[in-house]
C-alpha cells in the first residue's frame, strides 16, 4: 500500500503540461509524479530533468536508456522503477528477446559488446560503495563518445533519485507496467511486491 497516495492530477491544474511529458513515453502519467504533486515545483524540476536525460536528440538509443535504468533499479531494488524502465524500454522497439536478457546481459547473444559495457559501467556506478573505476571508465570511452557517457551517468544518476523515492513511497505500480515487467522478467522471479497494491 502507497504510502502516501497518488493525487489524480486535476489536483494541480497547473501541472498539465508536466503530467502530459509523460503520456509519450509511457501512455500514462506515473504515480510517482502524481505523488510528487504535492510540492508543485519538485514535479516541474523533475519533468525537466527527465526530458534532458532522455532527449530524443541524444546519442545514445532511447530504448537502451531505458535498460541502462532498469540494471540501475535492480541494483538498488526498486521493483517499482524496474518495472518502468521495462515499459519505456518496450514503448522504445527494444526487442522482447533483449528485454528477457537483461538480467543476464553479460552472456545474452542479444547484446552488443559496447552495450555490455555500458551496462556494466550502469552497474558500478550505482553500487554502493561506487565500484567504477579508472581502468572501466577508460576501456567504456573506447566504445562510447564523452558525452555518450554523460547520457548515460545522467540516466544512472536520475534513476538513483527515482529508486529512492518510489521505494520509499512504495508507489503503486500502473497496469501497463506490471504487464510488460510480468512478460519479461517475471519468469525470472520479479514481481511487484510492495507496489503491487
Amino acid at each position: 500500500m502507497a504510502r502516501l497516495p497518488p493525487l489524480p492530477p486535476e489536483t494541480t491544474p497547473e501541472l498539465r503540461a508536466h503530467f502530459d511529458f509523460f503520456l509519450g513515453t509511457l501512455g500514462f502519467t506515473p504515480n510517482s509524479v502524481l505523488t510528487m504533486q504535492r510540492k508543485p515545483r519538485l514535479v516541474q524540476a523533475f519533468a525537466q530533468l527527465n526530458a534532458a536525460v532522455m532527449d530524443p536528440a541524444g546519442e545514445v538509443d532511447q530504448g537502451f536508456r531505458r535498460l541502462i535504468g532498469h540494471v540501475v533499479s535492480k541494483v538498488s531494488g526498486c521493483l517499482y522503477c524496474q518495472a518502468h524502465t521495462l515499459l519505456g524500454a518496450d514503448n522504445f522497439g527494444v526487442s522482447e528477446a533483449k528485454l528477457a536478457d537483461v538480467w543476464t546481459y553479460a552472456s545474452s547473444p542479444h547484446y552488443s559488446e559496447a552495450e555490455r559495457l555500458a551496462l556494466d559501467f550502469a552497474l558500478a556506478a550505482a553500487s554502493q560503495p561506487n565500484a567504477v573505476t579508472d581502468a572501466q571508465f577508460a576501456t567504456l570511452r573506447e566504445h562510447w563518445s564523452d558525452g555518450a557517457i554523460v547520457e548515460m551517468l545522467g540516466v544512472i544518476a536520475m534513476f538513483a533519485f527515482l529508486n529512492r523515492w518510489n521505494d520509499t513511497m512504495a508507489t503503486p505500480l500502473e497496469a501497463p507496467a506490471i504487464a510488460v515487467a510480468d512478460r519479461a522478467v517475471g519468469a525470472q522471479g520479479w514481481t511487484p511486491g510492495k507496489h503491487g497494491g
